[in-house]
């Protein structure tokens, strides 16, 4: 039977795509090659960092949290608008965050003092110069949210075709390895397998899989279950914060005290579900990366977090490795291949972010900015 839409994917691009779909009155189709969502939508911090995506980005940063609040409102999935505290560790890293509150307004940026950043991040000892809470910024828990939103669209109408590997897409055909489905339109979410599917549209951004090592704690109740932490290396990371006055000087200041953590391409920050506490992040990149993932610098990110957040003895839960598409050359890819093609991907870590944004730009027919 021809749909009005196929989405190649159920990651949360693909998912956002097929709800945002659903809710225009299309039918929808969903492909994937695994039997459930357990790819990169669940190995992340949940953290939808809004405010700290670059200025051109701005129509679809607000586009995707106007998205997830939809989607929570009808999958009754978990998202709190818990925003994300941001302490600062210098007077230099004081001095982005003032820019970037200058920059933005209050309704982005609010600065506050250390009693505030203590209360957010639920530890009263905390070493810090202040810091900026980030109001507009939004949580979800990554190991509910896909899996929330699949049911939901399975549940009213939108036809899943799990454990299909797609094999070609052209002029709104989707050949897989157990059959062939036709639509007028199809989204293609592919994350990193888009080296396999549109080997040419990889190749042009240079795509490659970023590999990233998480762990969980175990979470004292001092700590907020909703809790959305960033610290210094967030601000060379986002393009919204690395665009202030001050980056180059944070950079170089960053470089002598926190060299581990530059080294291993650390974006070191914590967010809180049910379960425990979330922590990471280093990255490596590579076309093929290897599974193996280094003991010192797990622990490095470990403790580096245990310091900030007052815990003394973490007791580890869970580790794992995260993985998702990167470019060197784009923050978001949107290529139509041909006229009922549109292929979609986030490509510096940013999919839970933009992922709504992303996928309205899509349906509208509509092109990023440049």
């Amino acid at each position: 039977m021809k749909t009005d839409v196929i989405v190649v994917g159920a990651g949360i691009i693909g998912l956002a795509s097929a709800f945002l779909a659903h809710r225009h009155g299309l039918t929808v189709r969903v492909i994937d090659r695994s039997e459930r969502s357990v790819g990169s939508s669940i190995q992340n911090f949940g953290h939808a960092c809004f405010t700290g995506q670059a200025d051109e980005f701005q129509d679809i940063v607000w586009a995707s949290r106007e998205g997830w609040l939809k989607a929570a409102e009808a999958t009754g999935l978990w998202a709190s608008e818990s925003g994300t505290y941001m302490p600062a560790q210098s007077d230099t890293e004081m001095q982005v965050l003032e820019e970037f509150a200058q920059h933005r307004g209050s309704e982005q940026v609010q600065l506050v003092d250390v009693p505030a950043i203590a209360k957010g991040i639920g530890n009263p000892e905390v070493q810090s110069f202040g810091g900026a809470y980030l109001p507009l910024d939004m949580r979800v828990n990554p190991r509910e949210a896909a899996p929330r939103i699949a049911q939901w669209l399975g549940e009213n109408g939108v036809n899943f075709e799990w454990h299909h590997e797609v094999k070609e897409v052209v002029d709104g055909t989707v050949k897989t390895n157990r059959g062939e489905f036709v639509a007028e339109r199809v989204i293609c979410c592919p994350n990193f397998y888009m080296t396999q599917l549109f080997p040419d549209i990889a190749d042009k951004y240079e795509l490659r899989v970023c590999t990233l090592m998480m762990a969980m704690l175990e979470r004292p109740k001092r700590i907020p279950e909703n809790l959305a932490m960033l610290t210094g290396t967030a601000l060379t990371r986002y393009d919204g914060f690395a665009a202030m006055p001050s980056i180059p000087k944070f950079k170089g200041e960053l470089a002598q005290r926190e060299p581990e953590l530059v080294d291993c391409i650390a974006n070191l920050m914590a967010t809180g579900i049910p379960e425990g506490l979330l922590v990471g992040d280093s990255h490596n990149y590579d076309l093929s990366p290897e599974p193996f993932m280094d003991e010192a610098v797990g622990q490095l990110l470990i403790e580096k977090t245990s310091a900030l957040v007052g815990i003394e003895r973490p007791r580890v839960l869970q580790r794992w490795q995260g993985r998702y598409a990167d470019s060197p050359l784009a923050n978001l890819i949107l290529e139509r291949p041909d006229e009922q093609t549109c292929v979609l991907a986030a490509t510096s870590g940013i999919g839970m972010t933009m992922s709504f944004g992303l996928a309205n730009v899509a349906l509208l027919g509509e092109e990023l900015p440049v």
